[in-house]
């Protein structure tokens, strides 16, 4: 009796075992050879991972997906892995999202790019029958890019209108403006960590892997995901009401630390006993059931495939995936110097220390030179302006994205309102616990070119890193504080000439 047929498996003949060590050893080689190239970005992931309390749960998908593939092992060997052209697609698709990430600065991009290009690999160098027995675990590795903060904004209103709602069926009075929430006993703000999005996202792919092992069809399997979606979202919103229903009966301190127990502690499994005692009855698979048949997935005669061809396939492998990184090493244009700045006088206004209501400073991470100071003039008005200089943009130093400008990051600053604002010009409100509001103006040049907003200073942040334009940027924030805050900043403006005025004397733009 064979070693295979003590444990249950089949007997492989020579051939196929020999088959699965070649094309396994060759993979794991690529694989090793796509670690080293994209290093960084696997880097910078892992590190997301660590210090993101949304993402930590991150480190459990790849012990899932090896499980996964264990959990198949008894009808992984009775496919003959051959490599599959196609595959290549695949990776081209991963290196093309990753060459228009980097240039464009987008690092859940880059993130996204080196995980299909893995996948595009499995799938190339072990062939589509294969593949097939391997569709979930494959399509699981998505998990492992570190997504969803862009939904933040987004669950933290959903949270507060949540909240309201309830307040108002307990007919508790309260008075809401973006993320903040005002009643007779305190204010309250539903914070980023408050939004539950971490949670959000760890039920998501607990979610996933749930519908896959429990049940057998698809439409059980979307209700399922749904109902993982929903329930989160929901419980988050009914945990903030109850931390402001405490407050008002126990008061804010009681409140406050009881929130924090229930929601590190107690919420995350609150909601997965929730979900899964919803799904349970519905449940018709069971776990030790196979993976797949794959009677069901052969896809015509098993062909063996040469040593040659596939240390071919896992050149092109690597040759497709390499060929961005080529790409941008000849595009690439030399970085001009940053030019010396200083704030410009301004007729009618002077330099000024005076204290902010509620702390606040522009962000222009990566910046090669920064300026930034408080004006006054003699009718009492104030304005924050600071100038953020980019010789070149790129590896996370770019002059628009997360957390650079007027909002800055992980603080209490939360934006309430897109206003109206100048051709060329970006306006919101920011509010601070007091509360104190503050407008902001924003600007950017890129190239020497007034560009309009985030979309299009991407898009020209693209075009100019994968042709070879000039790469330099400027981003500009212009803010003030209190009810008059826009007469104020249009005043500066008027006597500063202008914004292009202004920046051509601080930067020297037209050099």
């Amino acid at each position: 009796m064979t070693a295979s047929r003590a444990i249950g498996y089949p007997a492989l003949s020579k051939g196929v075992a020999d088959a699965w060590r070649v094309h396994l050893a060759v993979l794991a080689a690529v694989f090793a050879a796509l670690g080293i190239l994209f290093r960084a970005d696997i880097a910078d992931m892992i590190t997301v991972w660590w210090t993101s309390e949304t993402f930590n749960h991150c480190f459990l998908i790849l012990p899932i997906i090896g499980w996964l593939v264990w959990q198949r092992r008894a009808e992984l060997v009775q496919l003959q892995p051959s490599i599959w052209t196609p595959g290549l697609a695949v990776v081209a698709i991963g290196a093309g999202g990753w060459l228009i990430a980097e240039a464009a600065s987008v690092g859940v991009g880059r993130h996204l790019g080196v995980v299909v290009m893995l996948q595009g690999s499995v799938i190339t160098i072990l062939g589509r029958a294969v593949t097939q027995g391997l569709l979930f675990p494959l399509g699981y590795a998505l998990f492992l890019v570190p997504f969803g903060q862009e939904f933040v904004p987004a669950l933290q209103a959903i949270t507060a209108d949540l909240s309201m709602i309830l307040l108002g069926l307990f007919s508790i009075p309260a008075h809401i403006e973006g993320v903040f929430i005002t009643t007779p006993f305190g204010y309250f703000e539903v914070a980023e960590a408050c939004s539950g999005v971490k949670f959000l996202i760890a039920m998501a792919a607990l979610g996933a892997l749930a519908a896959n092992l429990c049940f057998r069809t698809w439409p059980k399997r979307v209700a399922f995901m749904a109902v993982c979606l929903v329930v989160p979202i929901v419980a988050n919103g009914i945990r903030a009401f109850g931390t402001i229903y405490l407050a008002r009966v126990y008061g804010i301190e009681f409140a406050e630390s009881a929130d924090h127990v229930v929601y590190g502690w107690f919420f995350f499994a609150f909601v997965i006993a929730v979900v899964f005692a919803i799904g349970w009855k519905f449940f018709d698979r069971d776990l030790d059931d196979p993976a797949f048949d794959p009677a069901d997935i052969r896809i015509g005669r098993a062909q063996t495939t040469s040593n040659a061809a596939i240390a071919g396939i896992a050149s092109l492998v690597l040759g497709i995936a390499a060929a961005p990184m080529l790409w941008l090493a000849a595009t690439d244009a030399a970085s001009a110097d940053a030019p010396s700045m200083r704030l410009p006088v301004i007729q009618g206004w002077e330099r000024t220390d005076a204290a902010m209501r509620y702390p606040w400073q522009a962000t222009y991470l990566g910046a090669d030179r920064i300026v930034e100071g408080r004006y006054r003039n003699a009718e009492g008005q104030t304005v924050d302006i600071a100038i953020g200089y980019f010789a070149s943009q790129s590896g996370g130093r770019d002059v628009v994205g997360r957390g650079q400008g007027g909002l800055p990051p992980e603080t209490e600053w939360s934006r309430i309102e897109d206003l109206p604002a100048p051709e060329w010009t970006r306006a919101y409100r920011i509010i601070a616990p007091g509360p104190v509001s503050r407008i902001i103006f924003e600007y950017q040049w890129i190239g020497g070119e007034r560009i309009s907003g985030t979309r299009q200073a991407k898009l020209e942040t693209l075009r100019a890193r994968l042709f070879g334009g000039d790469q330099r940027a400027i981003g500009v924030t212009i803010s003030a504080e209190g009810d008059n805050a826009r007469a104020a900043m249009e005043a500066f403006l008027a006597d500063a000439g202008g914004i292009e005025s202004l920046v051509d004397r601080a930067v020297r733009l037209a050099d």
